[in-house]
């Protein structure tokens, strides 16, 4: 046998474990320098709110090097502020601004889910509460009913606005150069045949659920089911989110429809009311 022949041969034969090996450690999946960044924005406590680079490397066990570059790295993603006279750094805006919305959908979550649940008993269907994101609303509540629906099964779940009454409800809120803007080229994607895919068209549908306060689809984002859906506001009066009610179409239109979008109405009032709005008299 030549000794390429040999060598192939045994080493097409089940491996020999190395005498003495150390099995190797399993990796750890978390990024070791996300957990460091956490660990230093972790570090501004409510009575140390600016924290040098020595200060901070000592308090978190660190080097002043590695110290450094991650405060330089949070700093230039505006996630803290340096202090030019001191050097010294604090937390930045834009952590505030993600708490603030943090905040915001702790509230909405806190405001909406007893309401959701009297609305889903009194019109035994799916109810659903969803935010505008440019032209798609997301989803942020779902409650069941017992009826199964061929739609989504997730929080979180996007859908284009101008096919869901969540959606229009919300669209028909923003002004009216804000939402032109946003249309400006953009495609409406049908879903169904009833889809509304012209923009003409949409306007004039937005103008009447501004003027009714609440919003309508019909089979035109999945056939055989309908919505109705109604704007919630927030404290200072701006629309922040929608809830809707959904139902298969046989269920859902008609008097019945209009019975389910006054309480969707009524429903939304009322989470408006739990999250600080107050409805101006007339």
């Amino acid at each position: 046998m030549e000794p390429q022949e040999a060598a192939s041969s045994r080493s097409a034969g089940t491996p020999h474990a190395v005498v003495g090996a150390t099995p190797s450690a399993p990796r750890d999946p978390l990024l070791g320098s996300v957990r460091t960044a956490a660990r230093v924005l972790r570090a501004f406590s409510g009575a140390d709110t600016a924290l040098g680079v020595a200060e901070l490397a000592r308090r978190i066990g660190i080097s002043k090097s590695t110290a450094h570059r991650m405060l330089a790295t949070l700093a230039a993603e505006r996630l803290l502020d340096q202090d030019a006279t001191t050097g010294k750094y604090r937390l930045g805006l834009s952590l505030y601004e993600l708490g603030s919305a943090v905040s915001e959908h702790v509230d909405l979550h806190q405001a909406a889910l007893p309401v959701l649940t009297t609305l889903r008993h009194r019109t035994g269907e799916m109810v659903h509460v969803a935010v505008l994101d440019r032209l798609e609303v997301v989803y942020v509540e779902r409650l069941e009913s017992h009826h199964m629906l061929p739609v989504f099964r997730r929080v979180g779940h996007r859908l284009p606005a101008h096919l869901t009454s969540s959606g229009k409800a919300l669209l028909a809120a923003l002004p009216r150069d804000v939402l032109e803007a946003r249309l400006e080229g953009h495609v409406l994607v049908a879903r169904t045949p009833k889809t509304i895919t012209n923009r003409t068209a949409l306007l004039a549908e937005l103008d009447r659920v501004a003027r009714r306060g609440w919003a309508s689809n019909i089979e035109e984002g999945q056939l055989g089911v309908s919505s109705v859906g109604a704007p919630v506001r927030g404290p200072d009066g701006a629309v922040m989110a929608a809830v809707s009610v959904v139902g298969d179409v046989t269920r859902l239109r008609g008097a019945a429809l209009h019975q389910a979008a006054a309480l969707v109405v009524e429903a939304a009032a009322v989470i408006s009311g739990r999250l600080g709005y107050r409805s101006p008299r007339r």
